[in-house]
């Protein structure tokens, strides 16, 4: 038997993760969120671009989101140090000369597509090509609402939950799943440079229940299909939908779903999801229907995984043992701890 989770804190730092909601960053607020462990704020320039700062004042560590914004800076309400949109001290009360090292980290961001991007890195290596394209956030011919939740877990569980859809049929058996076929179908694994891709499909099977509230004729034999990428550190793509064995692929319920997961720190995590659909563009009450049915599902998740992460931390040294259903997230799990490798290597360098 071998150790599949060894509760490690480190984290790949060279690519995006995602930092946020547009909306949670407004004009005239100073917003904070810890991502990988490091405390980072967040607000908007007077041209609404967003800055991303170390929430720490660099003289006395008072947090930065406590303060106030002046203009385009932030002024730390400990002691009055003023910093610009790129980390530097242009103001001490009572002093002229502002050593140059009286500076926060800035970060790179990107905001697009309802999505605020933070590169954690090297940020000479931030390369906005890496940002996968999460059409359907602001595309006209899809509709979401946008969702958060927090899991007090480790994100690589979140990563295991959602690289394995056999758990469709089972934590999901009343919502999303509604038939055991999910998990008797094996997935196709193809490896990507940063991840990997999944494709699951069922024939002649059973509509979920969201789908049949969503307008699915109960009892009519139907195919359903799931393909998604999964990369680092944590971004999941979902093409998923349901269609009548033998009858016209109008008659179908097409999906899109963007997932992120965001470490906190090694036992916490922040996750953003929507779940797109690009059917009855125009009812709002399709789009309530599918946000209400999909957070029913997560908290069904969530409730799994921080049930798991507590028998982990109290069962040390305790072993997992590995499935044939386990192997995108061990493929998974070989490209994350490949880019830790290669990241340590090039510190190590320098």
């Amino acid at each position: 038997m071998r150790r599949e989770f060894s509760g490690t804190c480190s984290y790949v730092r060279n690519c995006w993760y995602v930092a946020g909601w547009d909306y949670e960053v407004p004009q005239d607020t100073l917003f904070q969120r810890t991502i990988i462990e490091e405390s980072i704020l967040l607000y908007r320039t007077s041209s609404g671009k967003v800055v991303a700062l170390d929430n720490k004042c660099c003289h006395r560590h008072a947090p930065l989101s406590a303060g106030r914004k002046e203009d385009d800076c932030v002024r730390c309400m400990y002691h009055g140090l003023k910093y610009d949109q790129e980390g530097r001290c242009i103001e001490i009360p009572g002093q002229t000369h502002i050593p140059a090292n009286v500076r926060v980290r800035s970060y790179p961001v990107v905001e697009r597509k309802r999505w605020i991007w933070i590169w954690m890195g090297n940020p000479d290596e931030a390369d906005p090509t890496l940002i996968p394209d999460t059409f359907s956030l602001q595309d006209p011919a899809w509709r979401m609402q946008p969702g958060y939740l927090r899991y007090d877990a480790n994100h690589l569980l979140i990563a295991d939950n959602l690289l394995d859809f056999s758990h469709l049929s089972y934590v999901h058996e009343g919502s999303l799943g509604g038939t055991s076929a999910i998990a008797a179908a094996r997935a196709n694994l193809e490896r990507l440079p940063r991840g990997v891709r999944l494709t699951r499909r069922i024939s002649n099977s059973v509509a979920a229940p969201y789908h049949v509230r969503l307008g699915m004729p109960e009892g009519v034999p139907v195919d359903r299909w799931w393909i998604y990428d999964y990369t680092v550190p944590g971004i999941l793509l979902l093409d998923s939908g349901v269609q009548p064995t033998a009858g016209p692929v109008a008659a179908g319920l097409r999906f899109h779903s963007c997932q992120a997961v965001t470490p906190e720190n090694g036992r916490s995590t922040h996750y953003f999801f929507t779940q797109a659909h690009g059917f009855a563009l125009h009812d709002a009450q399709v789009t309530r229907m599918l946000f209400q049915s999909v957070v029913a599902a997560f908290e069904e998740d969530r409730r799994m995984i921080e049930a798991q992460q507590q028998l982990i931390d109290t069962t040390p040294g305790s072993e997992m043992v590995g499935l044939p259903m386990d192997n995108a997230l061990a493929v998974y799990r070989q490209i994350y701890q490949r880019m830790l490798g290669a990241e340590a290597q090039a510190v190590s360098a320098n």
